[in-house]
């Protein structure tokens, strides 16, 4: 299935109609059971710096993982959206600091970084749909995180790359292409996984 755009746009389809029939008690449960699993990840608890984002929709939820984070102490960077689909970072200092954005996100208010921020991170959360059993992740196919990730490879920074998700978003094998890199964690309400390189 190795460079399959058209497999990855099906089963995006299929991940995002699931995580649609979602109630929203449910998405807010998971949310709650997720900020627990990843608060104790070695790689979080650890951490000074983490790039994280906000959680819209039905995505795996981030928010009171955000809060808990800056209240530990942590210095938690944000992606802002620039015109050509790259990010920006800004630093997150409470919800009460959130703008709406474009395409519906939220993003920091505040200081501008850049884009190479985020090669000060010791841990990114990355965003994602799905993740398989080698670590490959399937993101929403924006290619902004593909970007944040080729900066970080260039640079030689290597931060934890972390995911949070649903449970049935952890599937056997996923369609790839040549830019793709494999994370090091998934996090599921249910459970941590690890993948070694």
């Amino acid at each position: 299935m190795s460079g399959d755009l058209s497999g990855k746009r099906a089963v995006r389809r299929e991940l995002l109609d699931a995580r649609g029939l979602m109630s929203s008690e449910d998405a807010a449960r998971a949310a709650a059971v997720l900020a627990r699993q990843a608060l104790n990840l070695p790689e979080l608890t650890e951490a000074t710096t983490v790039a994280a984002y906000v959680s819209v929709g039905r995505e795996p939820g981030t928010r009171a993982l955000l809060d808990a984070l800056h209240e530990r102490g942590v210095r938690v960077l944000l992606p802002v959206l620039l015109a050509d689909n790259d990010l920006d970072w800004g630093v997150y200092r409470g919800a009460e600091h959130l703008a709406p954005a474009p395409r519906g996100l939220l993003e920091p208010d505040g200081e501008r970084l850049g884009v190479d921020a985020v090669l000060n991170a010791d841990a990114v959360l990355l965003p994602g749909l799905a993740v398989d059993a080698r670590g490959m992740r399937l993101g929403r196919g924006g290619g902004s995180y593909d970007r944040v990730l080729a900066r970080l490879a260039a640079a030689g920074a290597a931060p934890a790359l972390v995911v949070l998700l649903y449970a049935n978003e952890v599937v056997e094998r996923l369609p790839e292409e040549p830019h793709d890199r494999p994370v090091h964690a998934v996090v599921t309400p249910e459970t941590v996984r690890r993948f070694t390189a």
